[in-house]
């Protein structure tokens, strides 16, 4: 069961998990004898008791927050936690906002396929490369057609073709049972 802790800080109160709890320890939390304690503005104040360093953070209006558990003494920074936790998650935001995620997409072909049909599948293929995506393309063969895999091969290879502007082959045509399959990444810009 996931419980849920209030913080409460001078703006409100501030719902933490018990993930992030883990995350972070913040004033009663800190349960070290000594730590080595950084002020506000980033400048060293020195290693003391971690009570001292306690009723220093709450005559400022701040927090103790452990920063680095595992050096010795461990290392504790006064600060406002509530706006430290506000511009983290910003920057994780914003980072995932410039994060790109590629799909890989499916196109499935067969041995006897259509001129008009090729070049719809080629057209989505294109507009999926256009995207950012990959593009699996999958060749069945059924029946007889399993005799004449360099059929498959073919069309492959003219289907490569076709994308050539767009992508470029990241893996070469391989057969896994009945299916041929090769897989396009587009062309970095």
């Amino acid at each position: 069961m996931l419980s849920v802790h209030f913080y409460f800080y001078f703006g409100g109160v501030f719902p933490i998990s018990a993930a992030k709890e883990k995350e972070m320890q913040i004033n009663e939390e800190i349960r070290f004898p000594q730590v080595r304690v950084i002020g506000p503005e980033g400048e060293t104040l020195g290693i003391m008791k971690s009570s001292a360093a306690l009723e220093m953070a709450y005559e400022r209006n701040l927090d103790l927050v452990l920063m680095a558990a595992q050096s010795t003494p461990p290392v504790c920074k006064i600060m406002d936690y509530g706006k430290f936790r506000f511009e983290k998650d910003k920057r994780e935001k914003e980072a995932k906002k410039k994060q790109t995620v590629v799909e890989l997409k499916e196109i499935q072909l067969s041995c006897r396929i259509d001129v008009h049909d090729f070049e719809t599948k080629a057209n989505h293929a294109k507009k999926f490369l256009t995207q950012g995506n990959k593009v699996r393309v999958v060749l069945r063969f059924k029946g007889r057609e399993m005799s004449h895999q360099e059929i498959g091969k073919e069309v492959l290879e003219k289907f490569e073709a076709a994308c050539a502007e767009f992508g470029t082959v990241e893996k070469r045509p391989v057969l896994d049972g009945r299916f041929m399959s090769m897989v396009v990444v587009p062309i970095k810009k």
